[in-house]
């Protein structure tokens, strides 16, 4: 039987970087399951492992199917809810180590004959139970401490790996309905023979439809105007006090008579008046429909599910990206295509100084739980500044400030000025993170400003809002430039910054893919 050394021999944190690292690479859930088999097994030095997911939501569905496979031994395609392991794991969310063959309890988890001791892990979020990662030896007493540690770290950060994925899928197929429900809506709000207003809470127009432009000669200048002051005296004063009472009580007006006159020619019209409500009652304005009855309906009904379908795909982005991102792709929603724009933006690394040594002689749980503290307080003082978060690369943070939305000073301001505070946080002795054997860590920031490509990268199946460019490539670089506590930024930057940040010259420096040293500065402090 092989000895009880960590997994592969080498360094569990070692290892669990590495796998962690081929897990990000993955574009899509299968993928992700397929790696995480294959490495656990791999590394673990297991003779066979696999991974079930649920059918359906845990607690309602009967079984759970093969995902994923490792090893010549034959296993089962299902494993029903109700067996002893998957039972006790769905419950106590607990793992499950299988010393022997013939012990009392989770015999079940063997999943052939020829197999002697085994390991179950729940692959669970906060949130969510998405399956079970399985390992089997052909060895009793195989899963010592250093492989269920890893083993157990390894599926934890998967499960809130596949977990993203599927939140990305449904977001992006909620996102294809909205569009479809848009494209519907007005097509039919176009082909209409019948005019279309809407107007918000206050009486001012908020949409009208293509016949509705042509016979009231309406244009994009009239978004805003209050409809009293749109109809005048074109409309009889009565009809006028009428809509003016329904904005006022939320009701209903269907089948009033009347003439619209324009110098064009009159309209003879039958008005129905209707209450725009959001799905909770809230009142968000009147629709009026010159139309007959049969229209009404069906026009108010897409009118009310595309704005609450939009605001659900606002509602679930929102928590992933930065208010000023969310609001862009609500207004385009080609930023969630395939490709991209020239921006110029300022790209910002910070990168753990001292992390290697300090992680070479601790438990992985640990390095994650300091990395986390870290990075929670690093991601909310750069979205305060307005700054996009594109990856975490270990334990470096990517930052851009400038997409999708550019505005180059203030960018390079914003981007400058949140470097300082992190590193006036990092040296603050009440700080929330880098504590007790983790207090010798610091962090060095390098930015640089430039051009480079901003969008949606990937295909349909899986895309990342993300950068790329030479720009991307001299801010690595130039993190690596600075040391522990510094903020280095290039010439780029400290142009656009002006005399708001003390900075001090250092010597130019030769990166790589650079015919010439670039001019580098030191930020001291910030002066304004």
């Amino acid at each position: 039987m092989p000895g009880t050394r960590g997994p592969a021999g080498g360094s569990t944190s070692d290892e669990l970087l590495r796998v962690s690292a081929l897990l990000g690479r993955e574009p899509n859930a299968a993928a992700l399951v397929s790696v995480l088999v294959e490495q656990s097994v791999d590394v673990s030095g297991s003779d066979a492992g696999a991974v079930y997911l649920w059918t359906g939501a845990a607690r309602e569905a009967s079984a759970l199917r093969l995902a994923a496979r490792r090893g010549r031994a034959e296993m089962p395609g299902r494993l029903e809810a109700g067996s002893e392991s998957v039972a006790f794991v769905a419950e106590c969310g607990e793992s499950i180590v299988v010393h022997g063959r013939g012990r009392r309890f989770f015999q079940d988890a063997l999943l052939s004959p020829e197999m002697q001791s085994a390991m179950v892990v729940p692959l669970d979020t906060p949130k969510a139970q998405l399956g079970l990662l399985i390992l089997n030896s052909v060895y009793a007493d195989f899963f010592n401490r250093n492989r269920f540690h890893f083993v157990e770290s390894f599926a934890g950060l998967a499960a809130g790996m596949l977990r993203n994925c599927s939140l990305f899928d449904e977001l992006r197929d909620q996102l294809r309905r909205v569009e479809a429900l848009e494209r519907y809506q007005e097509n039919v709000f176009s082909s209409m023979t019948n005019l279309l207003l809407a107007v918000d809470e206050a009486g001012r127009l908020r949409y009208y439809n293509r016949v509705a432009a042509e016979r009231l000669g309406l244009s994009q200048d009239d978004f805003g105007r209050p409809l009293m002051e749109l109809f005048g005296s074109s409309i009889d004063s009565t009809i006028l006090d009428a809509i003016q009472r329904a904005e006022k009580s939320g009701g209903e007006l269907l089948g009033i008579e009347g003439i619209l006159k324009r110098p064009h020619g009159n309209l003879d019209f039958s008005l129905n008046v209707s209450p725009l409500r959001g799905k909770r009652g809230r009142n968000e304005g009147l629709t009026l429909v010159f139309t007959d009855q049969t229209a009404e309906r069906e026009l108010k009904s897409q009118f009310l599910v595309v704005k609450e379908e939009r605001r659900a795909v606002k509602d679930m982005f929102a928590r992933y990206l930065s208010n000023e991102l969310v609001d862009s792709i609500m207004q385009r929603p080609e930023l969630v295509r395939p490709g991209g724009d020239k921006k110029t933006a300022t790209i910002f690394f910070a990168d753990i100084r001292g992390y290697t040594a300090f992680s070479e002689t601790r438990e992985p749980e640990y390095i994650i739980e300091v990395l986390n503290e870290y990075f929670t307080e690093a991601v909310e003082i750069i979205v305060n500044y307005r700054g996009y978060i594109d990856k975490f690369i270990g334990d470096a943070i990517m930052a851009v400030w400038g997409v999708p939305l550019v505005s180059e000073a203030e960018d390079a301001v914003n981007a400058v000025s949140c470097a300082v505070e992190i590193q006036e946080r990092v040296r603050a002795r009440d700080r929330s993170f880098f504590r007790g054997p983790a207090s010798n860590l610091k962090v060095g920031i390098g930015m640089h400003t430039g051009q480079l490509v901003a969008g949606n990268l990937g295909s349909d199946r899986r895309m990342d809002y993300s950068v790329i460019g030479d720009t991307v490539n001299v801010a690595a670089r130039l993190e690596g430039v600075a040391r522990g506590g510094d903020i280095v930024i290039t010439e780029n930057t400290r142009e656009l910054v002006g005399d708001r940040f003390k900075l001090e010259e250092l010597t130019p420096v030769k990166v790589k893919g650079k015919r010439e040293p670039i001019h580098v500065f030191r930020v001291l402090k910030m002066l304004r």
